[in-house]
């Protein structure tokens, strides 16, 4: 695999200020981070991830997001999830696992904490 930077500049809407991209959430950093590191290491190509990604805005606004750009990670993240099973990075079960063992994760944490992976093994509180 090869590093090769990537031109952020391609991205459609990108949320920006004049440093740079901006999140809301930390997972948005994350979900950025780890599109443009699977891109610079060669697991795809920047032209790919923006024609994906580009294709997941467009079926959203199909679907009716009224595009006021507070669910641009949410497709960020959608497309993420597509390109990586394409590119079978990921199998469909691994990631519907993982995606399970975080919403719990997500419901057996107090209100205010960080989320903790390990909270999906605990039980339910629910």
């Amino acid at each position: 695999m090869k590093d090769t930077p990537v031109p952020i500049d391609d991205l459609p809407a990108l949320p920006r200020d004049k440093d740079g991209p901006v999140f809301s959430q930390p997972w948005e950093a994350k979900a950025f981070a780890l599109a443009v590191r699977l891109s610079e290491a060669g697991f795809f190509t920047w032209p790919e991830w923006v024609r994906i990604f580009s294709r997941e805005i467009k079926a959203a606004q199909e679907r009716g997001d009224p595009d006021l750009g507070d669910t641009y990670y949410q497709h960020w993240l959608n497309a993420l999830e597509r390109i990586c099973a394409a590119k079978d990075l990921v199998g469909s079960e691994d990631m519907r696992r993982r995606k399970a063992n975080w919403r719990r994760a997500y419901l057996n944490t107090p209100h205010g904490r960080p989320v903790d992976l390990s909270a999906a093994f605990k039980h339910d509180r629910r």
